[in-house]
């Protein structure tokens, strides 16, 4: 077989060695982006609750304020009532209570009900507070075992790569970079074998010519259709 198809059919298989580890490097992050997520969304909720209690709290004192100024009010009226001579006076007088009352009864009603929304509401964040709890120290625990995961891939990878940094030096320039503009589009299938008379990149039927050209192995040869660079398989090898 030609050197340099020799070369690059073992450089090609590190590369792919290389990439081999990224689905689980991928792998590895998704199992902290999934967390993060339900974090994300829980924190949102945490966030709405408290933004609606302290709303609500802000409207409860609204109303307290008015209940001091209703109450200032009646407490007046009735040191005017002892002035008062005439029945219009009077009448005048008992309306403004009246109205002052039933403002009172509204704003007394209205903090009870904002009370219990914001008691409910306060239950419902004690128990979204500790599902971000829960959900924290998941993360925290993945977080290191996912960690430990990548550290060893990368400690894997960079063997790898130092490995590649030895098979590039003995490559010919002109051939390492034919195969690295192929590798651009090709990725990990720039260098392929032949399976069946087939080109195992396109899968494309190879003429005769062409594959006997691939079996003698003297040169560097390219599929017609793809353009990758072909190889015989030992192990299917068509005797």
């Amino acid at each position: 077989m030609n050197k340099h198809l020799q070369e690059l059919i073992e450089l090609s298989k590190n590369d792919q060695a290389i990439d081999s580890y990224n689905p689980q490097l991928e792998a590895a992050d998704k199992k902290i982006a999934k967390i993060q997520k339900k974090i994300n969304v829980i924190q949102k909720e945490l966030d709405t609750l408290n933004t609606e209690i302290s709303e609500n709290e802000a409207k409860v004192n609204t109303f307290d304020g008015q209940l001091t100024l209703l109450n200032e009010q009646l407490t007046l009226n009735t040191k005017k009532s002892k002035d008062i001579t005439t029945e219009k006076e009077m009448k005048a007088l008992s309306l403004e209570e009246d109205i002052a009352k039933e403002k009172m009864t509204f704003a007394n009603e209205e903090i009870e009900r904002l009370q219990r929304i914001n008691g409910t509401k306060k239950e419902l964040l004690e128990e979204v507070s500790e599902k971000l709890k829960t959900l924290s120290v998941e993360f925290d625990e993945t977080n290191k075992e996912v960690s430990s995961e990548k550290a060893v891939i990368e400690k894997s990878k960079a063997t790898l790569f130092i490995k590649r940094e030895e098979l590039s030096r003995n490559i010919e320039q002109k051939v390492l970079s034919f195969y690295e503009k192929i590798r651009i589009w090709a990725g990990n299938t720039a260098v392929v074998g032949v399976k069946k008379q087939a080109c195992y990149g396109c899968y494309m039927k190879l003429n005769d010519k062409t594959y006997s050209e691939i079996i003698k192995a003297d040169e560097i040869c390219n599929c017609p259709h793809c353009g990758r660079i072909l190889y015989i398989e030992p192990v299917t090898e068509e005797v």
